[in-house]
């Protein structure tokens, strides 16, 4: 399962609404640890939102280390992810999402995000693209 940015900004000391590695923890959903794998682009997404928002560079270094021992590192440099990214640009204008949503394709994993123009594009991207999006409600008791 891919999982977006946004559920490995609590590592960096960014508060989110949907914490879903601390729901893992709390054994509030079914999903493993060993189960997620992270897009590379979401490590420069990580740290360039810990620029905009003044963390400290120790957290988001401490961060990204838990995230590169922990987790499967997918490149978003393979073709297979190059190739449905830019096919994905005719359904999403954010390209970072794209190349997440890409990682997915190209891996055959889910995706699992809160970005809202994605979720709204969800029964588009698994009829064309036979990706299946889920968000931090579909995964949780809440």
């Amino acid at each position: 399962m891919i999982l977006d940015t946004t559920y490995f900004l609590p590592l960096a000391q960014i508060a989110v609404d949907t914490d879903l590695l601390a729901a893992v923890a709390r054994k509030e959903t079914d999903l493993k640890l060993e189960d997620i794998s992270v897009s590379l682009i979401s490590l420069f997404e990580l740290q360039a939102k810990g620029a905009k928002l003044h963390v400290p560079a120790k957290s988001t270094i401490l961060a990204i280390d838990a995230i590169v021992s922990a987790f499967r590192i997918v490149p978003f440099y393979e073709n297979g992810v190059i190739e449905a990214a830019q096919n994905l640009r005719r359904v999403i204008s954010d390209y970072v999402d794209c190349v997440i949503l890409a990682t997915g394709i190209a891996s055959r994993e889910d995706v699992v995000t809160e970005d809202s123009i994605v979720l709204e594009k969800k029964r588009k991207l698994f009829r064309d693209y036979n990706l299946k999006v889920l968000s931090f409600s579909d995964l949780t008791s809440e």
